[in-house]
């Protein structure tokens, strides 16, 4: 009796297949952070942006009112004006009246308030100037950053973060 010669079999051993498996996740990780940390500087950048552009309307704001607004933003479009920083009056001892169709800034970066990334706000530089000589704009990251934080402008020029790379690397927040 003579038996036919066995067909060699095809296939992957499960060594080969774990290997595999493994590369494969290790590259996913690797992209994955480069990707999430490209996203991270784009916003940071629209951040920046935002605070420029803020600190442009304030200055127009100021040579129209001869003050700068002081306000507060809980969510994209929604600002509330300050009042405490002008003793209940705005900008000669006329009361604040804008609403959030007539609010004169936008209080969000980016095009739209759904692809919003941070908040804006502004307020006095400091307790000893009033809001006449001196305003912050700052951006508020909506999904939080520690690395960076809340990027802040001062009407004087001072750019600032408050996180952790204001002291370690402060190129990160204002390149």
């Amino acid at each position: 009796m003579t038996y036919a010669p066995h067909p060699t079999q095809r296939g992957f051993t499960l060594i080969e297949l774990m290997i595999t498996v493994a590369i494969v996740a290790i590259l996913a990780k690797v992209g994955l952070g480069a990707y999430q940390d490209s996203v991270l500087k784009g916003k940071r950048a629209q951040g920046r942006s935002a605070v420029i552009e803020l600190m442009q309307q304030q200055e127009r704001f100021m040579t129209q009112r001869n003050c700068y607004l002081a306000f507060t933003s809980t969510a994209p479009g929604a600002a509330t004006v300050a009042s405490g920083d002008y003793g209940g009056t705005l900008c000669g001892g006329v009361t604040p009246s804008f609403t959030s169709s007539t609010f004169p800034f936008k209080n969000f970066s980016g095009d739209t308030a759904s692809n919003a990334a941070y908040l804006l706000s502004s307020a006095k530089c400091s307790t000893t100037l009033t809001i006449d000589l001196c305003v912050r704009v700052a951006a508020t990251p909506i999904v939080a950053d520690p690395v960076v934080g809340t990027l802040q402008m001062t009407s004087t020029g001072t750019k600032t973060c408050t996180g952790t790379a204001s002291s370690g690397n402060p190129k990160l927040c204002w390149p």
